[in-house]
Order: C-alpha cells, then sequence, then structure tokens
C-alpha cells in the first residue's frame, strides 16, 4: 500500500488534526450546537484523509469490482482525483481546473467562518444583534463557510464516503440554524424578524442590496456566552 501513497496512518491523524484544530480556531465553539456543527465536519475531514492517506476504499472499488465506470482509475495516489479522471486530465492533478477551484472553495471557506466569527464577538461585545461583514449578505456566514471548505475537499478528492455525507451534514446545518432562529427571534423579537425578511439564510441574492436598514442594528441585550446572533448555548 505504501507503494502506491496509502497506509500512511501518521499523515491519515495529522492531516484530520491540522484542520480540524484549525477550523476551531476560526469558529471559537462554545455551545452544546456549537460543537455538533464541528463535530459533523471533523467526520468529514476524517473520512476523506482515512481514504486519501490510510485505505483507498473508493479508488479500490472503481479499479477493482467497479472497473470501467471510470476510465483510468488504477491505486496510484493520482487516481484519487476522481474528476481529473473523468475529463481525461492528462497533466499534474495538482494544477488541473478541479483542483485549482478547489483552493478557492477552502480558502473561501476559511475566510468566511473567520470573517464571522470577528463581526459576531464585536456585536456581543456590544450586546446588539450582528448584522455587519457577512452578516450583511447572509445570516449563517459559518454554517456556509463549512460547506465551502467541504465543497473544495470533493472537488480535490471525492469519495464515496464524503459525497454521501456532504448532503446528511447540509441538512444537519440546516437544521441548526433553524433550531437556532427560533431562539433568536425570541430573544430579539421585531429587531430579528425586520433582519431575517432582508437577509438570506445561507446563500447572497443577486443584486440585493446588502445594506442593513439601520433599524436592524439597534443595540439589544444579548446574553454574553452566546455563540450568535443572541443564541443562547445550548
Amino acid at each position: 500500500m505504501k507503494d502506491y501513497g496509502y497506509g500512511l496512518w501518521f499523515l491519515v491523524v495529522f492531516n484530520s488534526l491540522l484542520f480540524i484544530v484549525f477550523a476551531a480556531s476560526f469558529f471559537h465553539p462554545q455551545s452544546k450546537r456549537d460543537w455538533r456543527a464541528l463535530g459533523g465536519f471533523s467526520a468529514f475531514v476524517v473520512a476523506l484523509f482515512t481514504e486519501m492517506y490510510g485505505y483507498p476504499l473508493t479508488i479500490y472499488l472503481f479499479s477493482g469490482p467497479l472497473a470501467g465506470l471510470i476510465p483510468g482509475v488504477d491505486l496510484s495516489h493520482n487516481s484519487g482525483h476522481l474528476w481529473n479522471d473523468l475529463i481525461g486530465w492528462k497533466g499534474d492533478p495538482h494544477v488541473s481546473p478541479f483542483h485549482i477551484a478547489s483552493y478557492v472553495f477552502i480558502g473561501g471557506g476559511f475566510w468566511l467562518i473567520a470573517a464571522g466569527w470577528k463581526h459576531l464577538y464585536a456585536a456581543q461585545s456590544a450586546e446588539r444583534l450582528a448584522t455587519e461583514g457577512p452578516y450583511t449578505r447572509i445570516r449563517h456566514p459559518q454554517y456556509t463557510g463549512f460547506a465551502l471548505i467541504m465543497v473544495g475537499f470533493l472537488l480535490q478528492w471525492p469519495t464515496i464516503a464524503t459525497l454521501l455525507m456532504f448532503p446528511v451534514l447540509l441538512y444537519v446545518y440546516r437544521r441548526l440554524a433553524i433550531r437556532e432562529e427560533r431562539e433568536v427571534a425570541a430573544e430579539f423579537g421585531p429587531v430579528w424578524e425586520r433582519y431575517a425578511a432582508e437577509t438570506p439564510r445561507f446563500l447572497p441574492r443577486r443584486g440585493h442590496d446588502h445594506r442593513v436598514a439601520p433599524r436592524a442594528a439597534v443595540p439589544v441585550r444579548v446574553p454574553a456566552p452566546a455563540r450568535a446572533r443572541g443564541r443562547r448555548p445550548s
């Protein structure tokens, strides 16, 4: 296995911890809900690097029992870039269009999580609703950030496990966001309702005026330990 670049379990552990700790340092989990969100992302990362450096189940299936479904797949490490195999990319997989796009998604996701925390922390310190920075465009920039990072990894190294986990995690994040919004609505009342009516949940609207009306940023008391827009710890 090591001849093909697999069976490297140290790299599985190292890379998994690297990205999980990196994400936690941007996300700053505090409540049980935050840890559930980070836990789902962590499971995705571990599944990804287990196949990337440990045991390549997806590559084994497409070069064995499912051989022929994706032309050119073998046990070599470069075959893990399945999108390149599908389009017949012959050059270095690390400079393919899919790989370059993955860097954009992963970097953008981490930036969105960090930017969201910066403005969230400022709003908590001022005891008001977070409506600045990425919160002027979407209500849940940090969940969107996690989704962007996962899309980036799927563009770079898709596996059967992570492709199955991705829609499940999107569903989980949506449920967490809706539950969170109920608590925030009870805490902020009309201020939240006005903000929610003008701001999409996860994806910004094209041509939408992202400037938040002054009334939406009126200082409102928010519990100091809360993690987002006035939510109470769960």
